[in-house]
C-alpha cells in the first residue's frame, strides 16, 4: 500500500442498476452483471450521497444500467442537489418523457448525458438490439427544451467510426453542448467483443482527421471531446489519475471500487457501504490502497521518469491483457506484452482485408451467441448484453 495519503475522491459514480432495456455489445457493465446481488435500497443511496459528499466528492454521475429504471431517480438528484453536488445523470433516454424530465429539473439535475449508438437509426438500433433511435431523437429535443445542458455520447469502433461525420452533424442539429467520441475501450463486453470492435489503424487517422475539420468549419460553439483508442497509442493514459486517486464507483450491490471495471481485479477484497464508511474505504481499505502512489510497480514503470504522469496505465488492462494487473499497461511500447496489443491491432487489418473473417450476424440472439461462441475469437460471433448471455459468461 502506497504511504502517501490521498486526497478526497472528487469524482462520485452511483451505478444505480444493472439493469438496462438496451443490449450494447460494449457495454462497461461486467459481463458476469447477473451474478451480483440485490440494488441497494433508496436510504441506503442517500447515506453514501450524504458520506461521498462530507468526504469531498463534488461532481456525481448517476448511471447503471439504465439509472431512469430507478423509481427513487428524483429523490437521489434531490439530496444530491441539496448537499451540493454537481449532478449529471448518463442514460440512454429510454423511460424519459417530458413530465419525468422537468421533474429531475425541479429536483436539481445540472446536465444530462445522451447516449446514441450511430447516426443511423439501422445501425443505432442494430448495436443495441432494440428500436430506439427515434426515441432517443425525441429525448434530445426534449432536453433542449427544458434548457439543461446536454453531452451527446456515442462509443466509437470498427462499426460505426468512419460515421464521424454524420454523428457530430447530427449532434450539432441536436444542440448538444458537448459531443464525446468515445473510442471503444477494451472492458466487460467489449472486451468479449474485442475482435468484431476494434477499429483498424487508417479507421482512426480518417476519424481524427475528420473531427478536426469539423471543429475548423463548426457553425456554433459545440465542445468536441475524441477519446482516442489506447491501442493506437504509443503511451498509456492516466487512467483515472491513479487508482485511489480522485475517482470512487459505487456499484448497484453497494461495492465500492477505484474505477467502474475495477471488480476483475483478482486478489483484492473491494469493501461494501453496507459494511464499512466510505471514509474507511476511502483512506484505510487495502483495496483502495494497493494501486496508489508507484510503490507497487514493476519494470519498466518503476523507474521510467513517466510514472508519475501515467500511473503505468490502466491496471484493468493490463490484467486482461497480460494476467498480470502489476504489469506496465502493454499499449506502452516499453511494455514486454506490447506485442499482444501490436497483434490485436494486425488482426483488425486483416480483417478489414478479408470481411469474411469478421462475419457478423444480426439475426444470432444473444443467448445462442454466447452458446455458439467458437474457440477461435475469429469465429465467435458479436454477443449482446443481457441477462441470460451474462449468466453463462459467470459460469466459463
Amino acid at each position: 500500500m502506497s504511504t502517501a495519503a490521498p486526497g478526497p475522491p472528487l469524482w462520485l459514480l452511483c451505478e444505480l442498476t444493472y439493469r438496462c432495456p438496451l443490449h450494447c455489445v460494449f457495454c462497461s457493465n461486467p459481463t458476469d452483471f447477473a451474478a451480483h446481488g440485490a440494488e441497494l435500497g433508496t436510504e441506503a443511496w442517500l447515506e453514501v450521497l450524504r458520506q461521498a459528499r462530507a468526504l469531498g466528492a463534488v461532481q456525481l454521475g448517476l448511471s447503471g444500467g439504465e439509472p431512469l429504471l430507478r423509481a427513487d431517480l428524483e429523490t437521489l438528484v434531490g439530496e444530491a442537489h441539496r448537499l451540493g453536488f454537481y449532478v449529471n445523470l448518463i442514460t440512454s433516454g429510454i423511460g424519459l418523457d417530458e413530465a419525468r424530465l422537468l421533474a429531475l429539473k425541479a429536483a436539481g439535475l445540472d446536465h444530462i448525458q445522451l447516449s446514441f449508438q450511430d447516426s443511423t437509426r439501422e445501425l443505432n438500433d442494430f448495436l443495441s438490439s432494440t428500436r430506439t433511435f427515434e426515441l432517443k431523437s425525441r429525448i434530445a429535443a426534449l432536453i433542449k427544451q427544458a434548457d439543461l445542458p446536454m453531452v451527446l455520447n456515442v462509443v466509437l469502433h470498427r462499426l460505426n467510426i468512419d460515421h464521424v461525420e454524420a454523428i457530430l452533424e447530427m449532434a450539432e442539429r441536436m444542440g448538444a453542448e458537448y459531443v464525446e467520441l468515445a473510442n471503444t475501450q477494451f472492458y466487460g463486453w467489449a472486451w468479449h467483443n474485442r475482435e468484431h470492435l476494434m477499429p483498424t489503424r487508417a479507421q482512426v487517422e480518417r476519424a481524427e482527421a475528420v473531427t478536426r475539420r469539423f471543429r475548423e468549419r463548426q457553425t456554433r460553439p459545440m465542445r468536441i471531446f475524441y477519446v482516442v483508442p489506447d491501442y493506437f497509442e504509443r503511451r498509456p493514459k492516466a487512467c483515472m489519475n491513479g487508482l485511489g486517486s480522485i475517482f470512487l464507483t459505487i456499484t448497484p450491490d453497494g461495492i465500492a471500487l477505484p474505477c467502474h471495471a475495477a471488480r476483475q481485479l483478482p486478489g483484492l477484497d473491494f469493501p461494501s457501504v453496507q459494511a464499512m464508511s466510505l471514509r474507511e474505504i476511502w483512506y484505510a481499505s487495502e483495496a483502495f490502497g494497493r494501486y496508489r502512489g508507484n510503490a507497487w510497480m514493476k519494470e519498466p514503470c518503476r523507474s521510467c521518469p513517466e510514472r508519475t504522469r501515467d500511473f503505468g496505465g490502466c491496471r484493468c488492462q493490463a490484467f486482461l491483457i497480460t494476467g498480470d494487473a502489476r504489469e506496465a499497461d502493454p499499449v506502452c511500447e516499453l511494455s514486454p506484452y506490447h506485442d499482444r496489443v501490436l497483434a490485436a491491432v494486425a488482426r483488425a487489418e486483416s480483417r478489414a482485408a478479408h470481411p469474411a473473417h469478421g462475419h457478423i450476424s444480426p439475426a444470432v440472439p444473444a443467448t445462442s451467441a454466447v452458446q455458439a461462441s467458437a474457440a477461435t475469437s475469429e469465429a465467435r460471433p458479436l454477443v449482446f448484453r443481457s441477462p441470460e448471455a451474462s449468466r453463462i459468461l459467470a459460469r466459463r
